[in-house]
């Protein structure tokens, strides 16, 4: 990374059933945060429709699109305008019947620098990604930006410290990851705030574990794109530091714009008193590369 301080603007949105006016919201958004002073501004998961896989219809393919292409295009144009990085996340077109889950990085001269296409996929009630997202082929990768070494990751990957150590061994020192996570209303009085705090307490983990920013962006709202309950998506958008500081937080029930400070120093300075990467014991660790160990 390079030294001093710099800000990061996390767009917490509401997003609607049109993907042009979720676009043009995008763009007046990550304007905006630019023009608040962050030199990198992210996005939220597949930000341009409503969370369309709470079912399997093949015709929500049709949301897909080119890298570049008209997400990319549009933010480019914000990037340049305001001297700042974007990372937008794009629901990307392949191949016809290839898709990918997939986050680009836009330098702040417009050009795409990073691409990220989504590791894990989930499948669980109301997220049947694996009907829509080939996994990612790329690895987890590290992008050089104006302000440093940056990594980019999205949602189901959260859950992983595999990913975000490996991301870290690469040289980031902010992991980004858009998201869209939320509750099923029949259980959020039960299990909702556990399950929030399980969230935020698992990347707050992957920070401290590597010494390195986490910038989790979440949307907002609840979305029934196809009727039934639906998801209420609980915002919660955060920043947490190398010691697992939260710095900044949006609320769970709206749209907003977080501001956080990235003060590249504070990376050197944990990791010095917790230096978590010196003592690791990669002499040791055969059998991670396995789905599971059975002993014989």
């Amino acid at each position: 990374m390079s030294t001093g301080e710099f800000t990061v603007g996390l767009v917490q949105m509401t997003l609607t059933p049109d993907p042009d006016a979720n676009l043009a919201r995008a763009v007046e958004l990550a304007g905006r945060a630019a023009k608040d002073g962050a030199r990198i501004v992210c996005l939220p998961e597949l930000f341009r429709s409503q969370y369309f896989c709470q079912s399997e219809d093949a015709r929500s393919f049709d949301l897909a699109e080119p890298i570049p292409g008209p997400s990319t295009d549009a933010l480019a144009k914000v990037a340049r305008q305001n001297a700042t990085t974007v990372i937008a996340p794009v629901f990307e077109r392949r191949a016809a019947g290839l898709y990918h889950n997939s986050v680009v990085v836009v330098s702040s001269s417009g050009d795409i620098v990073g691409l990220y296409r989504k590791m894990h996929i989930p499948d669980d009630p109301g997220y049947y990604e694996k009907f829509y997202f080939t996994p990612g082929d790329l690895g987890y990768r590290a992008f050089d930006t104006e302000v440093g070494r940056i990594g980019a990751l999205i949602c189901w990957d959260q859950w992983y410290p595999e990913a975000a150590r490996l991301t870290s061994l690469r040289g980031a020192g902010v992991l980004f990851y858009p998201t869209a996570i939320g509750w099923h209303p029949r259980e959020k009085d039960q299990v909702g705030e556990s399950q929030r705090d399980a969230w935020i307490t698992i990347q707050r983990s992957h920070a401290i574990a590597n010494g390195v920013f986490v910038a989790a962006v979440n949307r907002v709202g609840l979305e029934r794109p196809v009727g039934g309950e639906g998801i209420e998506f609980w915002g919660s958008t955060f920043l947490a530091d190398p010691f697992g500081v939260v710095v900044a937080q949006a609320r769970t029930d709206g749209e907003e714009i977080v501001l956080g400070t990235v003060d590249v120093s504070r990376i050197e300075e944990v990791r010095r008193a917790w230096p978590f990467l010196r003592d690791r014991r990669i002499d040791s660790y055969a059998g991670l590369d396995r789905r599971f160990i059975e002993e014989t």
